[in-house]
């Protein structure tokens, strides 16, 4: 395991944390799996299959590298491309100009306060607010015309969001409470005023879908055993999303976002506890990443509520145009 220092840890991005300290082993349960499958048969079959694939992809490839192609492709580009940059700056092509339509902290609600420099915002106005970190997002159309967009806040940026405190980590239950609501979604309304897109304040599409949001297990792992909890004995209610990283639109109109790296939010009471080889596969250990969640709230304690990390790291679906309706997480 590379070490590093404490202050490097700031300049990674979660990924790179993860596989900085729980590198993936040389051989998965899957390749195991995968080497019993893989009767001669079956290889040639795959063989087959992959040959014609391979075929029919390089066949596209060839048609995309002629000149008639590049010349039809060239026509639908209708600005001057931009020079390379390594400045520090935003560098859009010429006649063209860039705004900012929602940043960390913006209200969605007329309730909500304006960010505080000072304190970064509560618990209560982060909840209210725009969330951190954008990431996968995508835009929807309602039959009237209004247009809202579904962006994904996958994590907090604690030197950042807690730069209020010393350690520039949660200190108080209310910081948990601010960094829970900074994960997640943000879905809201906005409108062209004057050739500036704006967000809609109050708009009945407006919603954070947060980390103790209330989610739908569904699928074939719905009610199973390993997805039940003290707070859920069903196994068929999820509270939160967190680390939303991928995304995609279905054909009807839904919204998909991705889970990943929840295993850095679970922790355990005890520091010395003995980790089971399955939470050593999910790369939980007994301290979380610096977000201090179990200190506060037991299901992130999984030697309290050892099948809630099972309830995280699937693709949940949520309907944008529908704020009333309830956010689907699909285990399959």
């Amino acid at each position: 395991m590379k070490k590093l220092k404490k202050t490097e840890y700031h300049n990674l991005s979660i990924d790179e944390f993860d596989e900085i300290n729980n590198p993936p082993p040389e051989v998965v349960d899957f390749d195991k799996i995968l080497q019993k499958a893989m009767t001669r048969r079956n290889f040639m079959k795959g063989s087959f299959m992959l040959g014609t694939s391979a075929f029919v992809l390089g066949s596209g490839l060839n048609i995309l590298g002629t000149t008639e192609a590049e010349a039809s492709f060239s026509g639908l580009i209708n600005f001057k491309p931009i020079k390379s940059d390594t400045t520090d700056d935003i560098t859009i092509p010429e006649g063209y100009t860039w705004d900012v339509v929602a940043k960390w902290g913006d209200p969605l609600f007329s309730n909500g306060k304006w960010f505080d420099h000072y304190t970064r915002g509560t618990g209560e106005s982060q909840e209210l607010a725009y969330g951190d970190n954008n990431d996968g997002m995508d835009t929807f159309y309602t039959e009237d015309g209004k247009t809202i967009i579904a962006v994904n806040n996958e994590y907090v940026n604690r030197e950042i969001i807690y730069d209020n405190r010393g350690s520039k980590l949660p200190e108080t239950e209310d910081d948990v409470r601010k960094g829970k609501a900074g994960h997640g979604v943000s879905i809201f309304e906005i409108s062209n005023n004057n050739g500036k897109w704006e967000i809609v304040k109050d708009s009945k599409y407006n919603r954070r879908i947060t980390a103790d949001s209330r989610m739908e297990l569904t699928g074939p792992a719905r009610g199973h055993a390993l997805l039940k909890t003290i707070s859920d004995p069903t196994g068929t209610v999820s509270l939160g999303t967190w680390n939303n990283c991928g995304n995609g639109k279905t054909p009807w109109g839904t919204y998909l976002t991705c889970e990943e790296n929840f295993n850095g939010y679970f922790s355990n009471t005890d520091p010395n506890a003995d980790i089971p080889p399955e939470f050593k596969r999910y790369g939980i250990s007994t301290k979380d990443w610096g977000y201090a969640w179990g200190k506060f709230d037991n299901r992130f304690n999984w030697d309290m509520e050892p099948n809630e990390p099972n309830r995280a790291g699937y693709v949940v679906e949520i309907d944008p145009l529908n704020p009333s309706s309830t956010p689907k997480k699909r285990t399959a």
